[in-house]
């Protein structure tokens, strides 16, 4: 990517305990949206997931994305990222899902993982970014 997408005016809200909201598309081609804890290395905004997630077999199928992220602290500010997915990995999102409940929660380890669970980190790459404030 030549052009740095997201505006430094809200890197902040990576920093945050913003929630996204993260939208997919259905086979039939309705929108489905969850909430995620979200991070952002300097390239790909990086969320975190257990396979077999409704999220995780609609992004399997169809990598297009929406996230819409708001201020914790002023709900009036917000950034909306649409991009595609560029990688999905096991590797390293044991990891990365303990790193995510340390910055939301507080924890050093994620404490909602179930038996068996598989976790999955996607990677989004930015391609166009609406903000406010």
């Amino acid at each position: 990517m030549a052009q740095q997408v997201i505006p430094d005016s809200h890197l902040d809200l990576f920093k945050k305990k913003a929630f996204a909201h993260l939208a997919t598309l259905m086979p039939s081609g309705q929108p489905q949206v969850t909430p995620v804890w979200v991070d952002y290395d300097g390239r790909y905004v990086l969320f975190n997931t257990a396979a077999g997630r409704q999220k995780d077999k609609n992004l399997q199928r169809d990598g297009r994305v929406a996230l819409s992220i708001t201020d914790p602290d002023n709900p009036y500010r917000y950034l909306e990222v649409r991009g595609r997915v560029a990688d999905r990995t096991l590797d390293g999102a044991d990891q990365h899902i303990d790193a995510l409940a340390k910055k939301y929660l507080g924890q050093d380890k994620y404490p909602y993982r179930q038996p068996g669970e598989v976790r999955v980190i996607y990677k989004v790459e930015p391609e166009h970014t609406t903000s406010t404030m």
